[in-house]
């Protein structure tokens, strides 16, 4: 009779299996937002890694397992990229096989309290490299981190303010070795007790100490969803719904409005006839709008996202150029190469081209905001580095449209949540066609969401704090940390395998040699 042993014994059935565990996180993740499975989500994958027969298995493991994690927490690519998805997520599962190497190597066999004690470190260590690594613009961005499902949780949100997205990551994945380890390895079931009651003491300590931060103020900003506008001319007709939804703000006493994403289909410095339709809402509404404007500009070559603030007199000459651009969605990285990527997706046709820095906007009555364009809102540099040069609320335009049936809106409204609470500034998430949602400096959600089924307006009243938190004064430090842990833990293996072979018993005697004509070497 033959056991599961016997059948995890064919390469491509483990190889599955490993892809399947891999790809259980993305219930943690909105829409399913089961954000407490995150915290088991990873045992799976550890317990069938930890078993592997030898490393190069559990190196293979790691890869189709981070395979698996790729393709499921990007599944909503799929209309737009086709088979292209798997190659891509098949290219970005490699970064886990070293992770699969370390999972063996200190869980593998029976292992040492010691060893069990050290894995705690090491494998959300290792686990934080990849994650650091992938979040690269060029290799399509932080979507996806871990810590990230934590958004609507508020001792997590907490943390988020001290260490970031980064920390809540860490902890996570320190969670699931320490339940694995309590599943399956009795010899080291006090150091992964001892794990989860320092986790515990963490966050309660951080719940504790950090500071929260102190609400001073408010405005009111309204959002304009017009939904979903198909067509050859859709260009125009979105326009006349954006202008026709904008004008029903007049007299509510707002101080911002905010259009999404593609907004404007047309470079204002070509179409004065816009740009002046605009300028008569600002003053109808007595606020300023920000549009943003998907077009080949005027006075550069080339086409650009870029956030424009137009004030009742027309533009301000406030312009944000959007910088990290999505790859293969807005440009083919190494087009030369990757070009056919058009031909089986719908993959970018023209290069867009980026912006050079970030820009903070004064839009009167003294706000100062930090626009941010599309998937600009998972990089959590972006949004600490606005807050660092003085804006009082973020504002991210982003448009979803092609994805309206998949849990991307939902993934995507939900980043604002991790963004306002790491800086301790609101956010104002605002797309064409949901999600639209609006989250205070704590992370906390203010006010309805906008789904994918609205083409409305809404006004919020959002809720201004200043400050500096943790995170945004030292930044990323729990990567820093885990790179020195990484560091430790190779000092440590060298110096084993140094010791190892200074003790390693010398031979009694020489080896033998052959002599001229020995039947050893005939012929010499």
């Amino acid at each position: 009779m033959k056991t599961f042993g016997d059948w995890l014994a064919s390469p491509w059935r483990r190889s599955l299996l490993a892809a399947l565990a891999g790809a259980l996180p993305v219930f943690a993740f909105p829409a399913p937002s089961w954000w407490w499975f995150a915290y088991v989500a990873l045992v799976p994958w550890i317990l069938l890694t930890r078993s592997a027969p030898t490393p190069r298995r559990a190196v293979y493991d790691g890869w189709f397992g981070g395979l698996g994690f790729m393709l499921a927490v990007h599944s909503w690519l799929v209309p737009s990229l086709s088979v292209f998805i798997v190659v891509i997520a098949g290219l970005l599962g490699v970064l886990w096989a070293p992770w699969g190497w370390l999972v063996r190597r200190f869980l593998g066999g029976v292992p040492t309290p010691r060893r069990g004690a050290a894995a705690l470190l090491v494998l959300p260590s290792g686990w934080l490299m990849v994650e650091l690594v992938r979040s690269w613009q060029g290799l399509g961005g932080p979507w996806g981190l871990l810590g990230s499902t934590q958004w609507q949780v508020e001792p997590a949100l907490r943390l988020a303010s001290v260490g970031g997205v980064w920390l809540l990551s860490f902890l996570v994945v320190a969670v699931n070795v320490a339940v694995a380890v309590l599943v399956a390895i009795r010899e080291v079931r006090v150091p992964a007790v001892a794990g989860l009651v320092a986790t515990a003491a963490v966050t309660s300590a951080a719940w504790v100490w950090s500071p929260r931060p102190d609400v001073d103020g408010r405005v009111r900003i309204a959002v304009v969803q017009p939904g979903i506008v198909d067509g050859d001319d859709s260009g125009d007709r979105r326009f006349d719904r954006e202008e026709q939804l904008t004008r029903q703000l007049a007299g509510q006493d707002i101080d911002l409005i905010a259009w999404g994403e593609s907004s404007v289909g047309f470079d204002l410095g070509k179409r004065p006839d816009l740009a002046r339709r605009i300028a008569a809402l600002s003053q109808e509404t007595g606020a300023d709008i920000l549009v943003n404007v998907d077009a080949e500009r005027s006075d550069k070559p080339g086409i650009y996202k870029s956030s424009v603030l137009v004030g009742p007199k027309g533009l301000t000459g406030d312009r944000y150029d959007k910088m990290r651009l999505v790859p293969f969605g807005e440009y083919i990285p190494f087009r030369s190469l990757l070009g056919w990527a058009t031909s089986v997706g719908k993959a970018a046709g023209v290069d867009r081209r980026h912006g050079t820095e970030q820009v903070v906007m004064n839009v009167g009555h003294g706000l100062r905001i930090g626009p941010l364009i599309c998937f600009e809102t998972a990089f959590p540099d972006m949004s600490r580095h606005l807050a660092q040069d003085g804006a009082d609320v973020l504002l991210a335009q982003s448009s979803t449209s092609s994805f309206q049936s998949s849990w991307a809106p939902e993934q995507h409204a939900t980043l604002g949540a991790l963004r306002a609470a790491e800086t301790g500034r609101p956010i104002v998430h605002a797309t064409l066609t949901g999600v639209s949602a609006v989250y205070g400096p704590s992370g906390e959600r203010i006010g309805p969401w906008l789904g994918t089924n609205s083409d409305t307006t809404q006004v919020y009243d959002v809720p201004l704090a200043h400050g500096i938190t943790p995170y945004v004064r030292y930044g990323a430090w729990p990567v820093g940390l885990a790179l020195l842990v990484l560091a430790v833990m190779c000092a440590g293996e060298g110096a084993t395998a140094f010791r190892l072979r200074r003790t390693a018993p010398r031979p009694l005697a020489p080896p033998a040699r052959t002599v001229h004509e020995s039947p050893a070497r005939p012929g010499h």
